[in-house]
């Protein structure tokens, strides 16, 4: 089982800056790397969440990716891990990683007027045409 999210932030650099550790200090990593650009003052974080589900006895693994840039927030959500099929891939009802880091997203951009947009990807096929119409 894997799947991928994104979202795009954009608001004021000093809030967009804000943003991340306050994440960090609120739902706590298990591995954390920061990255410091010296040329623009980029920032990139990359953190791996763990979470052991007992009901499907299995661990299910985020690895949260974050781009600051001057006037945006790249957040890349990939979920790992966890079984899938007859035995439990429905059962999930206790709250996981990934919808805490979600909902910490949405609510820290509502209260600090920030604007969140999720990038949707593209299905293959709309690629593969663009590609041979190119």
């Amino acid at each position: 089982m894997s799947s991928v999210t994104k979202y795009l932030v954009y608001g004021p650099q000093d809030t967009l800056r804000r943003m991340i550790p306050k994440m960090f200090e609120s739902i706590e990593p298990k591995y954390i790397y920061k990255y410091d650009s010296d040329a623009n003052k980029d920032q990139v974080y990359v953190a791996v969440y763990e979470q052991f589900e007992k009901q499907i006895n299995a661990t299910i693994t985020l690895t949260c990716i974050v781009e600051c840039t001057a006037d945006q927030n790249r957040i890349e959500l990939k979920k790992a891990g966890g079984r899938m099929g007859f035995r439990g891939s429905s059962l999930s009802e206790d709250k996981n990683i990934e919808s805490d880091i979600v909902d910490f997203i949405m609510d820290f951009s509502k209260r600090f007027g920030l604007s969140l947009q999720e990038e949707v990807a593209k299905p293959k096929k709309e690629e593969e045409d663009e590609k041979e119409s190119s």
